[in-house]
């Protein structure tokens, strides 16, 4: 688990392929390698990914055809700057919300309104996620923790503040880009339990 707090922007330093539907990427951080283990999770541009591989100041993770189809990992390439974040430890503060680094799905940036102390996102959303996305709920988008600001038919929108345009990736985004999309789970929890159909009390 994570929280959506971004720790360092990370950079893709090499992508190979390591046979059908496997890619493996290294990635240049500044996280301690001595503070990696081999299995450990670390939440990559919002994609919960298994640390295969440790270097100097680099991990290599792989990518299987599932995550290279559904997620923005199977367009990253050499420079491509990710969010990288550490899995959430007992006891950590958890500044942002839970965010489990399963995508699901991708959502494209349709309007940037850059105002005099934030920047507004408008972002579109596949049609059978957006039941999930509510006014002043939670929303990760490239691993980063939100609020949504305002909700429309299959669009939402977000206010970013300079600090985390400035250390994160949501900076250089432009109209039409796409970027990794994690609604709330509590919001598909309690989706499933409204489908769920009523039980009928039975009596005794």
């Amino acid at each position: 688990m994570f929280t959506g707090i971004v720790t360092d922007v990370g950079e893709v330093l090499s992508v190979e392929e390591r046979g059908e539907g496997l890619r493996q990427l290294t990635v240049a951080c500044a996280y301690d390698p001595a503070t990696i283990a081999i299995g450990a999770s670390i939440c990559c541009g919002g994609v919960c990914m298994t640390a295969v591989a440790i270097g100097a100041r680099t991990f290599s993770i792989d990518a299987a055809a599932e995550t290279l189809r559904l997620t923005m990992v199977g367009r990253w390439k050499k420079g491509t700057r990710i969010n990288l974040e550490r899995s959430l430890k007992m006891g950590d503060e958890l500044g942002g919300h839970l965010v489990s680094g399963h995508v699901d799905g991708l959502a494209e940036l349709i309007a940037r309104e850059d105002l005099t102390d934030m920047a507004k996102l408008t972002l579109r959303v596949p049609e059978p996620l957006a039941r999930f996305i509510a006014q002043k709920g939670s929303v990760a988008l490239d691993g980063v923790s939100l609020t949504v600001n305002d909700v429309g038919d299959d669009a939402f929108s977000v206010l970013i503040i300079p600090h985390t345009l400035a250390v994160t990736t949501l900076g250089a985004l432009k109209p039409g880009d796409s970027i990794n999309l994690e609604v709330d789970v509590m919001a598909r929890y309690a989706a499933r339990l409204m489908e769920a159909p009523q039980q009928t009390p039975t009596s005794s």
